[in-house]
């Protein structure tokens, strides 16, 4: 006999291999946007480069057993979301990157936690260096 993984979200027991529930972090890493962001007219006319890479915490026992997106975080639809917020000029990377999170939890109610980094590419420092980064991260338990 085979053994089980408990699908805790839902309440139900389905046949596979484990009996604990399986936690998964989908990452969209590096995704490439020209934008308007900062706080300098310049950058808000002329724009800059900016990479964003996203970490998406759920469990996964349903998306394992049935193979189905509807049971799984779509990150087509992560991407898009993405996408949106990086469209909207924002001054600061941590507003930005704040924005991008409750989108993120807005759209997903498997969403455990997540984490989100935005990166400046060539930032106007006065100085040579490859970019400026912002990361933050929620729980939804923590919300």
């Amino acid at each position: 006999m085979g053994m089980h993984y408990i699908c805790v979200e839902i309440g139900h027991l389905l046949t596979h291999q484990s009996l604990t529930p399986l936690k998964s972090t989908i990452e969209l890493e590096n995704m490439k946007f020209y934008a308007y962001h900062g706080c300098y007219r310049e950058e808000q006319t002329v724009g800059n480069q900016f990479t964003v890479s996203v970490g998406l915490e759920t469990n996964s026992c349903n998306a394992v057993v049935t193979d189905n997106l509807k049971d799984a975080l779509n990150y087509q639809q992560a991407y898009e979301i993405v996408k949106k917020e990086m469209a909207k000029p924002s001054h600061l990377l941590e507003h930005l990157a704040g924005r991008i999170l409750d989108a993120l939890f807005r759209e997903f109610e498997l969403l455990e936690s997540a984490w989100v980094k935005v990166s400046k590419m060539n930032p106007p420092m006065g100085g040579k260096m490859d970019c400026v980064s912002v990361t933050l991260s929620k729980n939804r338990r923590d919300a």
